[in-house]
């Protein structure tokens, strides 16, 4: 294939989306992966859909994942039943489907190059960040991009069949591709060191109360009123050896004023640097712009086959103020690449799981 096969289409019904997805596919010819997205409306006829895909596309091997808002080049359907599909040409060699941990990983080539791992995730696993972690390293030379599964029903993804549990997608051998992450949060103050810490509560920040630090650096107008705060400032944890800044987003869960102490939705460990960040639709969107400029840099010249972006719920709309918004800048950047993804309840990239932010793959 020149450029991998797009289709993607909305409707009150799964056969009906599913009708409008493939009359966007002019040929299956020479496919042999496909990745599909679907709406969590259609969570209950998610192997039908599969066993339909496979019948009318003679496409035997498909990965993704359910998802509240799904992806594809310039559009987002956000509220409305979707499916988008990406029909791609890697050898059938070169790809390997899992669903880790239930099922043993295929072994690494000798000698191999980059393993990439499309991953996605179920959200109910309490061990995901470590089996996030972890993977990288049972693959080999691994890297992993993709996202956890966001529903308001069943938390299923797509891995040949229907899986749920852990960890599932596909392993590509040595691929062409070009990645790119981006946040959707800017720092509010300095970088601090986690001075004590007890599981998911923060005790001392710089041997100060964690509470009394938060305070400071999101500023006297925010700390006036915390319950304001909830939902628009973070905890922001710099990734050690980044030469981007990067860093991880986490939120924070409660407060306890009478003891000076912060919950944030992590494992906390003493010494750790942290910082405090908001939410900023003007920052994120000149960090997308960051993002697209360095890819395109990385490009030079070349035009993708294809691609996925994995973006998060709390992004869209919400961050860029429109729907669409931020498919319609990646387009604008990027050309008419065939992109597929979904809006997810947090996004893989490497060996971490973030939030907050997007994770493009383009494949060459």
């Amino acid at each position: 294939m020149e450029t991998f096969k797009l289709g993607h289409g909305s409707g009150p019904d799964w056969t009906t989306a599913l009708d409008a997805a493939l009359g966007g596919i002019d040929e299956t010819a020479g496919a042999s992966l496909g990745f599909a997205y679907v709406s969590d409306a259609f969570a209950g006829e998610l192997g039908d859909i599969v066993r339909a895909l496979r019948e009318r596309t003679g496409v035997i091997h498909w990965v993704g994942s359910l998802g509240q808002a799904i992806l594809a080049t310039g559009t987002e359907y956000d509220d409305t039943p979707a499916i988008s599909l990406l029909l791609t040409d890697f050898p059938a060699d070169d790809f390997h489907i899992f669903n880790w941990p239930d099922q043993p990983l295929p072994p690494a080539p000798a000698d191999s190059g980059l393993r990439l791992a499309v991953v996605h995730g179920d959200p109910r696993n309490g061990q995901l960040p470590e089996l996030i972690a972890r993977l990288p390293e049972q693959l080999g030379h691994g890297y992993l991009v993709g996202g956890i599964t966001s529903s308001e029903s069943h938390y299923y993804q797509i891995a040949d069949g229907v899986v749920e549990g852990g960890l599932s997608g596909v392993i590509l051998e040595e691929p062409e591709v070009v990645t790119g992450v981006t946040q959707g949060v800017s720092p509010l103050g300095p970088v601090r060191t986690l001075t004590e810490a007890d599981q998911h509560m923060a005790i001392t920040i710089d041997n100060r109360p964690a509470l009394d630090v938060f305070k400071e650096d999101i500023g006297e107008v925010l700390a006036r009123d915390i319950d304001r705060a909830a939902g628009y400032i973070f905890a922001g944890f710099p990734v050690a050896g980044s030469d981007t800044g990067d860093y991880l987003v986490r939120n924070i869960i409660g407060i306890d004023p009478d003891n000076g102490l912060l919950a944030i939705a992590d494992h906390l460990q003493p010494g750790t640097p942290i910082m405090f960040c908001r939410r900023d639709g003007k920052s994120a969107l000149a960090d997308l712009e960051r993002m697209l400029a360095d890819v395109q840099r990385r490009l030079a010249g070349r035009t993708p086959k294809g691609g996925l972006y994995i973006s998060c719920l709390g992004r869209g709309r919400h961050l860029f103020g429109e729907p669409g918004r931020e498919m319609q800048i990646i387009r604008d950047a990027l050309g008419d690449v065939p992109l597929t993804g979904f809006y997810a309840s947090g996004e893989i990239a490497g060996q971490r799981l973030y939030g907050y932010t997007g994770v493009l793959a383009l494949f060459l």
